[in-house]
């Protein structure tokens, strides 16, 4: 871990800088955007298919 600590906070103890792999700590696989893709189509599906059988 390459942490920095700001000189001016060093009394604080409070001046830790982190890169963004170490701020997030996990893999982001990028599935998030897919879920969301299907889960709206699949509401707008459902959404149609309960206009039709209530248009009826």
């Amino acid at each position: 871990m390459n942490s920095r600590v700001h000189p001016t906070d060093q009394d604080k103890g409070n001046g830790v800088e982190l890169t963004t792999e170490e701020a997030r700590s996990g893999a982001t696989p990028h599935m998030t955007r897919y879920i969301l893709s299907w889960g709206l189509g699949l509401v707008i599906l459902a959404f149609i298919i309960l206009l039709a059988t209530h248009m009826i």
